[in-house]
């Protein structure tokens, strides 16, 4: 509905806006189940909060916590150089590299994480002894599998390669998104394939690569549980091995959550900070592009 106002040599377009009169019970309703959930927690006596409280900082949780952040880092470097090259690999003009990349991203992507897990722990039963040689010829090198693959290597190798798969398909749509006609400036200026990719297009497709990057961040750190299989201590392992002996399943499970939870918020905080660096160029008030001075300030100054 519009409606006119004058003023003083003014006339303005005022919106009035569409009567809601049921808006009110959902706001109710909502209030009423958060008061509930609240009131739970506070006073349920079966959350145990103090024993909560005497696991928060336990030294088994912390190295369980230690070893989650470890395994996430280190999958997710791995996975992101990965992901890189079979995005390259899938926009490639050769037939037989697009094809390896697809086989790739088929075979992982479409195979749950957990039994690739549970193959790479047991890769000694297929493969007892690895050698590299001359081919027909005498043995350089050689090891047992058994001695290579330890529950570390194989929690890295199948979180990192199965999360190669999903980010490989992210990139390359980040790629995609950067109009051609970039591509066709920057080589008309004589800019190299590489200088290209580099300083052209990656910057813009970082936009748009970002935000599903961190999510898969974010499940990679919550997925990172499923190595308890392979009887690595991570952080629910930790847990695990707690209330086992203790049977206080409900307040360890509690403490695990609370620290699942502050990793996350925190990845949230810096994905949300990273977005809008990314977008400073190009936002709608017309903020100013990064420049290469104050490189390190401008993560702590606010966007204008």
């Amino acid at each position: 509905m519009l409606t006119e106002t004058t003023g003083p040599g003014l006339k303005d377009d005022v919106v009035v806006p569409r009567p809601r009169p049921w808006r009110w019970v959902g706001r109710v309703l909502a209030v009423v189940i958060v008061a509930s959930v609240l009131y739970s927690f506070t006073t349920n006596a079966n959350y145990q909060w103090d024993v909560v409280r005497s696991y928060l900082f336990d030294s088994r949780i912390l190295d369980g916590l230690r070893t989650t952040l470890v395994l996430t880092a280190v999958g997710m470097v791995i996975a992101g150089v990965l992901g890189l090259l079979l995005a390259v690999m899938r926009l490639s003009d050769s037939a037989l590299v697009r094809s390896c990349a697809g086989a790739y991203i088929w075979l992982f992507r479409g195979t749950p994480v957990l039994v690739q897990l549970i193959l790479w722990y047991n890769l000694a039963i297929l493969l007892p002894e690895v050698k590299i040689g001359v081919p027909f010829g005498p043995t350089l090198w050689s090891a047992e599998m058994n001695t290579l693959i330890t529950p570390w290597t194989a929690a890295i190798l199948g979180l990192a390669l199965n999360e190669a798969a999903y980010l490989g398909e992210i990139v390359r749509s980040g790629i995609l998104a950067v109009e051609r006609g970039q591509t066709e400036a920057a080589h008309a200026l004589g800019l190299s394939g590489g200088d290209t990719f580099r300083k052209i297009v990656l910057p813009q497709a970082l936009r748009v690569i970002v935000p599903p990057a961190f999510n898969e961040l974010i499940g990679l750190l919550k997925y990172s549980s499923v190595v308890s299989v392979i009887a690595l201590p991570e952080l629910l392992y930790s847990g695990q091995l707690i209330y086992g002996r203790t049977y206080e399943t409900i307040p360890v499970l509690l403490v695990v959550c609370i620290w699942y939870l502050v990793v996350v918020t925190v990845l949230t905080a810096l994905c949300n900070r990273l977005e809008r660096r990314l977008g400073a160029g190009f936002h709608p008030g017309g903020g100013a592009a990064p420049t290469n001075s104050g490189r390190w300030s401008r993560w702590i100054r606010r966007n204008p």
